[in-house]
């Protein structure tokens, strides 16, 4: 598609997740690599949660398309999406509902599950109430626990649990994002992350984090945390976490392109984490860095995307 097909684009970012920030250096990084080869492209930071007023914003701003990079609520609960279809704007990436179920790790790993899919052992809490560290126990039957903010994502809102001292605070510092939070059983071995890219599997990135957590620190600052790509795996293994990863984008719906998070355990098992139906897009983001690896630079990646939007609106 030529240059002046896509019209204007307008790149939404910012939001009112706690994931503003991270938002905020995706959407100027889309911006400027669309911008830097002549694009008609405008910035769109969207402060308000309120709906009508977010309807106003992209109404007066006069785009044709929508480039989504707005992490956390708004951009990865389906909330965007709906709104961009009821004013019949194509935008990149999933729809609604596929959005929804993965923005939710429970109903995401629920479902996960369901398609016979390998998954952490893990204890959900629905109801935003305290739990004591026994009955997580006596589930989980051994430390440490990984606790998450179930509608975080950045790794916003994880705690690793070592020992039982650590449950309450870790437990009360998850529940401050929301009622839903899942506590899974640490699986000890290798993180890895593969990019679906247009239904197909990227090379896989092995994250090489400081004490085996991959937090929010080890995922923004520069340095703190080493990337091998492709992750220096045999053969069949890769091919069988690519054919997972995809079944998980399937299950869910997903479109355009997503990132799952995946970790393998001593027996070369491995488990899906979560699934991120809006990866990162900053200069440390995996999913360029994976797309790299097959020969996508970071504008043909948005190029691609854009494309994919326009078919997904041609389709329905």
């Amino acid at each position: 598609m030529s240059r002046s097909n896509f019209g204007n684009i307008g790149v939404l970012m910012g939001g009112y997740s706690s994931e503003r920030e991270i938002s905020l250096r995706s959407g100027h990084a889309v911006e400027q690599a669309l911008a830097s080869v002549g694009y008609a492209v405008k910035p769109i930071d969207i402060t308000t949660s309120d709906r009508l007023k977010i309807v106003d914003l992209i109404k007066s701003s006069g785009i044709d398309i929508a480039f989504i990079a707005l992490h956390g609520r708004l951009g990865e609960d389906g909330v965007i999406q709906s709104i961009l279809e009821e004013m019949g704007v194509p935008y990149t990436g999933s729809g609604p509902l596929a959005s929804q179920k993965a923005f939710n790790k429970i109903v995401a790993q629920t479902a996960f599950k369901n398609a016979g899919l390998s998954v952490p052992e893990n204890f959900y809490i629905t109801d935003g109430q305290l739990t004591h560290f026994k009955d997580v126990f006596a589930v989980l039957k051994k430390l440490p626990f990984v606790v998450k903010a179930a509608c975080e994502g950045s790794s916003i809102g994880v705690y690793m649990v070592r020992h039982p001292s650590g449950w309450d605070s870790a437990l009360k510092d998850a529940l401050s994002f929301g009622p839903y939070v899942i506590v899974e059983k640490f699986i000890k071995g290798r993180e890895m992350t593969v990019g679906i890219f247009d239904h197909q599997p990227l090379p896989l990135v092995e994250i090489v984090a400081p004490n085996a957590l991959f937090d929010f620190n080890s995922k923004y600052q520069k340095g703190v945390t080493d990337y091998v790509v492709p992750a220096q795996l045999p053969e069949e293994l890769t091919k069988k976490i690519q054919a997972m990863a995809v079944a998980a984008y399937d299950t869910l719906g997903c479109e355009g392109f997503a990132r799952v998070d995946i970790r393998i355990d001593g027996a070369s098992h491995p488990y899906i984490l979560e699934l991120n139906t809006i990866p990162g897009f900053t200069a440390t983001s995996l999913f360029p860095k994976a797309a790299a690896k097959v020969g996508y630079n970071f504008l043909q990646v948005c190029e691609k995307l854009l494309d994919l939007a326009y078919g997904k609106k041609v389709q329905r």
